[in-house]
């Protein structure tokens, strides 16, 4: 396959990218076609590395209204009607969601996603069935899943012994909840017991940390503590962070250093955050986001993540990481040229890097995993949640899409709809 005349997300234009053997071969302008190749014109459109999904709930998606609709739209209504739709789950029902919402995701051109997977109940079932689609979805999507306590480390019975069953079982990644245990001292030692189970597995450590409008809430503190003392640097996340939307300014000064030196990588979930957070406001009222343009500033690696899709926490979403790349760039006011391309990368580059994707990225010797967006630039392309044309992965076309176009006949005027930028 030879591409040619893309736009990358860099900004270069007039790029072809050469694929050998389901590896880039070659990048670079005017590359020549080899005998045989299939030539696609991409006539100055957008050519990215594929979305990648930092934070997911695959065990719930797909879920809504079961076994009854969370009325109130809150995050406590969430985990309750979670903890009774549990009893009900069965394999095959978890694995028939899952691996339909794995095809929507490919056909938006996400192919990678992290996915938490409950561990508290005791038949280990979320986590057979994802461990199942993992392997089925692996020629097509990266899989990576958290062993994740959702009813608390501590507080839940069995829940540490569950976890590492979990891991046991082929599970990737240690998870947590720390601000969900009973006392703040019960989730410092959550943490602690959790970062240290990561270290002698060698395993990388994703805790929803701070989920929560309390400013007192100092967990991340905690997570970068022990991320430092046990040499874990670049393997630790934490995931939604939302109390900094809350903490004092000078706390936050102190907070960032800390972060940066322990080589922490964020996830803000914006359509999630902006959703759950601040209930208890009137007004003014919390947008409850993460501190997303003061992280990057302090160097910290920041990604975007879905979150829930149709589950018991939210009703609504379609897999569209461009759709959540949007709402951050919102909710933050990142709208600055850079940093609206940094929105961009937070669901790309960002949180492939969160996942430890070796394998990522438009460059020569790397697997030849992109999508063909109908957008100028990464800009357009979040402004339009632009359609994607082509998915190809490892050098092959899984979904293409029509260009989008609308003919319209005004009096007068009769017209096919561009909705890209006018040339300058």
């Amino acid at each position: 396959m030879l591409i040619k005349n893309a736009t990358l997300p860099d900004g270069r234009s007039g790029i072809d990218v050469l694929v050998r053997e389901g590896r880039i071969a070659a990048l670079g302008p005017n590359l020549a076609a080899p005998e045989g190749v299939q030539v696609i014109e991409a006539a100055g459109q957008l050519l990215s590395p594929p979305f990648v999904d930092a934070h997911f709930h695959m065990d719930a998606t797909l879920s809504v209204g079961l076994p009854r609709v969370n009325e109130s739209g809150t995050l406590l209504e969430g985990i309750a009607l979670w903890g009774e739709l549990k009893p009900q789950l069965t394999q095959e029902v978890l694995v028939e969601r899952a691996l339909q919402y794995c095809d929507w995701a490919v056909a938006k051109g996400l192919l990678a996603i992290r996915s938490h997977v409950d561990v508290c109940d005791e038949r280990l079932l979320a986590v057979e069935a994802l461990l199942h689609v993992r392997e089925r979805v692996k020629p097509y999507l990266d899989l990576q899943l958290v062993a994740f306590p959702q009813d608390g480390l501590l507080r839940a019975s069995n829940a540490l012994a569950n976890l590492k069953r979990a891991l046991d079982l082929g599970v990737d990644v240690v998870g947590g909840i720390p601000h969900f245990e009973r006392t703040a001292e019960q989730g410092a030692e959550s943490v602690r017991l959790l970062c240290e189970l990561a270290a002698e597995r060698g395993l990388r450590v994703d805790m929803h940390c701070d989920e929560s409008d309390d400013p007192l809430s100092r967990h991340v503190e905690t997570l970068a503590f022990h991320t430092q003392r046990l040499g874990l640097q670049g393997r630790v996340t934490g995931s939604h962070l939302t109390s900094m939307h809350s903490m004092d300014n000078y706390y936050v000064s102190k907070l960032l250093p800390l972060m940066r030196e322990a080589g922490l990588h964020a996830i803000a979930n914006p359509l999630i955050n902006i959703t759950l957070q601040g209930r208890h406001d009137s007004y003014p009222r919390r947008r409850g986001m993460t501190r997303v343009p003061e992280l990057l500033a302090a160097g910290i690696n920041v990604g975007f993540g879905h979150d829930c899709v149709m589950d018991p926490w939210y009703s609504l979403g379609s897999g569209d990481m461009l759709e959540v790349a949007a709402m951050g760039l919102h909710v933050a006011q990142m709208t600055s040229q850079t940093q609206m391309r940094q929105c961009f990368d937070a669901v790309t580059v960002n949180s492939a890097r969160i996942l430890g994707l070796a394998d990522y990225g438009l460059e020569v010797g790397k697997a030849a995993d992109f999508v063909l967006l109908q957008a100028g630039d990464a800009i357009e392309a979040i402004r339009l949640r632009a359609t994607r044309l082509l998915v190809v992965r490892r050098g092959q076309v899984l979904a293409c899409s029509a260009p989008a176009k609308a003919v319209m006949s005004l009096p007068g005027r009769p017209i096919a709809v561009d909705w890209r930028a006018p040339p300058r």
